[in-house]
């Protein structure tokens, strides 16, 4: 690997460019944790500089130090050449600095105009305010592709329209530099792939961006440079044509890491899961599901691909005991009620179903309660938790730590409330409940969203496990890659219905992402020219993928 050049350790470049960004000996410390420790980094102007590391390695703390969210305990932060202090957001904002965050900061009930105006109004009088931002925003979008309704309510507009209206905010503000923290997480392949155009006209238009992601992929496509942060120290910083997927994974963990699932050929059993004629019906009247049958047997994983919004979501649920639905589920022969009558999680589990939900924080975590409590959570009349008539909180908090310790769950801690922890150690403090309960069947969606390069192979190589176990596994995952690599079979479902079953092996990403787009052997001209064509009617959703 080779290492960057040595102007970039200097205060300017070889050039004499001065960095947009130098940051000088950070250190942060909470408590006994050490997020921050001397680290280091420069950023050139008009550049797009990524940012890798495992979750909790130090990275979001880094940059919410150069937004003014935390203070730094030593260390100096310079702008365009010049030392500042940043004691808050608006001296950031001054600064000329603009974030978005993983999970946005928008007011749902307001307005895309209302929420890009909220906090920069010219004065007491809000009209003005709002004539003068929806020109800009016109101006705005018209110059980065950034189209937006204004008088949208954000309610009302998809994940992919909200991120565009935290780039609006800053840019609106007057951001020449601009962070992003973990910024496909909850966008489809489609809307990621218009992100990055997005950025690419940003960083033409001499616009400076640090992009946060776990993703080596992204980071291989988009970034000039990459950083690389491991145990709240920066271990490397590479020009991103001279490294390789493979060399940043190990310098990311520190050792050698599986950027392929390897697994045997599975041996499937007895049917644990049939799905028959399922059809669910949203709270507006809507039909998410239209009809859908499949089985899962035991020793198997199905994985079900689609672009999200395809009644994926709605399938899991019903699966979970959160929704009603028509149509028979059995599991081990056995029917499930549909009805809402008996329709719960409880009874899902005693039927021997585990389920690690898609969103880990509205459904998986209660984010405010200790990590003992959410690994209770779900489980708290299991006998091992209980003396007698009383709750034995020891045994849950011994239960948890012993978790936490298989699962490399970090840091360490039972009794820190579940909103103190990284995205990806929520999700293994979700997946080390669900999966250690030894179901029968699995229920997993989104296993690896958010997630870093160490974590995701962790939590696959648990996955497998399991199905090695005998257990059945139902994967509902956006990303196609981690179908493809971990099912066994791989159903496609779009617009609410099954378009098809195929085998990883007899397949690959074209003919998958045709049919997530709807578009079937039946249906499919011979002309390349004439399928692209297609592929764009269905809105492109599969563009990216194919």
């Amino acid at each position: 690997m080779t290492q960057a050049d040595d102007s970039m350790q200097a205060g300017t470049a070889a050039d004499g460019t001065v960095p947009a960004i130098e940051l000088k000996g950070i250190s942060k410390a909470f408590g006994p944790v050490q997020a921050n420790k001397d680290i280091s980094i420069r950023v050139m102007p008009g550049t797009i500089h990524g940012i890798i590391g495992e979750n909790g390695a130090g990275k979001s703390t880094l940059m919410s130090i150069l937004y003014g969210f935390y203070k730094a305990d030593a260390g100096e932060i310079w702008i365009n050449g010049k030392q500042v202090q940043i004691p808050d957001s608006q001296a950031a904002i001054a600064a000329g600095i603009g974030m978005v965050f993983q999970h946005f900061k928008l007011v749902e009930n307001f307005t895309v105009l209302e929420n890009v105006v909220l906090g920069a109004e010219d004065s007491a009088l809000l009209m003005p305010s709002l004539s003068r931002a929806r020109r800009e925003l016109k101006q705005l979008a018209e110059e980065y592709e950034l189209n937006v309704e204004p008088d949208a309510k954000i309610e009302d507009i998809g994940v992919g329209m909200q991120q565009r209206v935290e780039i609006l905010k800053a840019l609106y503000r007057g951001a020449d530099i601009l962070i992003l923290d973990e910024p496909t997480g909850v966008l489809t392949p489609a809307e990621a792939d218009h992100l990055f155009r997005i950025l690419e006209g940003l960083k033409a238009q001499g616009k400076t961006i640090i992009l946060i992601t776990h993703k080596l992929r992204e980071i291989m496509d988009i970034t000039d440079t990459v950083s690389v942060m491991r145990r709240g120290e920066m271990t490397a910083t590479v020009k991103t044509a001279e490294t390789n997927p493979t060399e940043l994974a190990e310098l990311m963990v520190g050792r050698k890491v599986l950027l392929q699932v390897e697994k045997d050929v599975a041996k499937p059993g007895a049917r644990v899961l049939e799905v028959k004629d399922l059809h669910v019906t949203d709270d507006k009247g809507v039909e998410r599901v239209k009809g859908v049958s499949f089985d899962v047997r035991a020793g198997e994983i199905v994985g079900i691909a689609g672009v999200a919004g395809n009644g994926q979501s709605e399938l899991l649920e019903v699966l979970g005991g959160y929704e009603k639905a028509r149509g028979t589920i059995l599991v081990n022969g056995e029917p499930i009620d549909l009805t809402g009558a008996k329709s719960d999680g409880r009874s899902r589990r005693r039927r021997g179903i585990a389920h690690v939900p898609e969103d880990r924080q509205r459904e998986g975590l209660i984010m405010d309660f200790a990590a003992w409590e959410n690994v209770a959570f779900g489980y708290h009349d299991d006998p091992k938790y209980n003396r007698g008539i009383l709750t034995d909180n020891a045994a849950i908090r011994a239960d948890t730590e012993a978790k936490m310790k298989r699962f490399d769950v970090r840091p360490p801690n039972p009794a820190l409330p579940a909103k103190s922890f990284s995205g990806g150690n929520q999700q293994k403090i979700v997946v080390a409940r669900e999966i250690e309960r030894n179901p029968d069947l699995l229920l997993v969606g989104q296993p690896t969203r958010g997630v870093d390069i160490g974590a995701i192979e962790f939590i696959h190589q648990q996955i497998v496990a399991l199905r090695d176990e005998g257990k059945a596994v139902l994967l509902v995952s956006v990303e196609l890659d981690e179908i493809m690599s971990l099912s066994d079979r791989i159903v496609v479902m779009f617009d609410g219905r099954i378009m098809g079953e195929r085998l990883p092996s007899e397949t690959d990403a074209r003919e998958l992402g045709l049919l997530m787009a709807g578009i079937t052997d039946t249906d499919r001209p011979h002309d390349a020219a004439e399928v692209e064509a297609q592929l764009a009617r269905a809105g492109g959703s599969a563009a990216k993928e194919v």
